[in-house]
């Protein structure tokens, strides 16, 4: 994903600037080798990377949890679920993700980069409470009264970790906010704790309000709200603050999906295509290969190819974590060129 989502001091317009960057994770347990895979491949824009390989406190809920203020959670048979006090299991998030960080720190200094903005990843509220456990069993997110708690708490928790970064690197921080659960939220897909039901779907305003509320406390740093799932609620996310929206672009069919990515980029809003796939295809991929859906969605919807370059920017499908060591690298460099198309289409697009 290519930008920089941010505003220039004296201007009230956003600064879009070309390059490229990853979702987040990669494949592996060396947080040393990928960091500089990162910081080489993606230089304009480079990501914090999660090695979710690792285990326990590595995967993308143990991660986001180690973020949360006053909460703390442990690894029961059925997943995470809240504790009282901070174990084991939650220092070791804690502990991994620090060292992340100071790997990150690392990787730029040893390549004596200083990139204008770097991006991190944290797991979205109703991804996270669907994935961790009250006390009794159930999903944080069938109770009203522990999803105010855990949203405050994940919003004053990346709020901290944003700053963080930003202290860290000298760099403006994009936040990316990871959101896959949400439409299974919305449709009242989730399993209750016996397997005989499933939880009531929460409704669209209720969710708009707690994903907005973790997005206002990100004010000064621009929020990416990242959705793979084959029908990512684009409305949704743009009404509840998001500056940009990434989802697979592989997976959109259909008339009213279309007709939303219209209205979105209509809204001003950016939308992050996931086109280059997230593990080898096992045949050779070419640039157009990867970069023709983009041309031909905007050539559907009557937009000028323009809006490629102003309000759109590629990316990996989804994480890397599932791809070769090989496949990474191309993936990455798939990216980086589908950035510089967008600008300046080949001949032949």
């Amino acid at each position: 994903m290519g930008l920089d989502l941010f505003c220039p001091p004296d201007s009230g317009t956003i600064r879009w600037v070309r390059g490229a960057t990853g979702i987040g994770s990669l494949p592996g347990t060396d947080i040393d080798e990928a960091a500089r895979v990162v910081v080489g491949e993606l230089p304009e824009l480079p990501h914090v990377p999660e090695l979710p390989g690792r285990g326990v406190g590595a995967d993308m809920i143990g991660r986001t949890a180690g973020l949360l203020v006053d909460l703390a959670i442990e690894v029961v048979t059925s997943g995470y679920r809240v504790t009282p006090r901070a174990g084991r299991d939650h220092r070791r998030a804690v502990d991994l993700l620090r060292g992340d960080l100071d790997a990150f720190d690392e990787a730029l200094e040893r390549a004596g980069a200083q990139p204008e903005t770097v991006k991190l990843q944290a797991v979205g509220p109703w991804t996270l409470m669907s994935n961790i456990e009250l006390m009794r069993g159930h999903r944080v997110l069938t109770d009203p009264g522990a999803v105010k708690e855990f949203a405050a708490s994940l919003a004053e928790g990346l709020k901290q970790h944003a700053a963080e970064v930003a202290k860290r690197t000298k760099a403006k921080v994009v936040v990316q906010i990871d959101e896959p659960g949400l439409p299974a939220v919305l449709q009242g897909l989730l399993p209750t704790p016996s397997q005989l039901g499933t939880v009531a779907a929460v409704p669209g305003p209720d969710a708009r309000a707690v994903l907005a509320t973790v997005i206002d406390a990100l004010k000064g740093h621009e929020v990416v709200v990242h959705c793979c799932a084959p029908h990512p609620p684009l409305t949704l996310l743009r009404e509840a603050g998001a500056t940009a929206i990434a989802f697979d672009a592989t997976l959109i069919k259909g008339a009213e999906a279309l007709d939303e990515i219209g209205e979105t980029w209509q809204a001003g809003t950016t939308l992050a295509l996931g086109l280059v796939p997230s593990t080898d295809p096992g045949a050779p991929v070419a640039l157009k290969d990867v970069g023709q859906r983009a041309f031909t969605l905007v050539d559907r919807l009557g937009f000028p190819r323009s809006i490629l370059a102003e309000q759109a920017l590629p990316t990996p499908t989804c994480g890397l974590a599932g791809a070769s060591s090989t496949w990474v690298k191309r993936a990455l460099s798939l990216t980086r060129d589908l950035s510089s198309a967008f600008s300046e289409p080949p001949e032949g697009w």
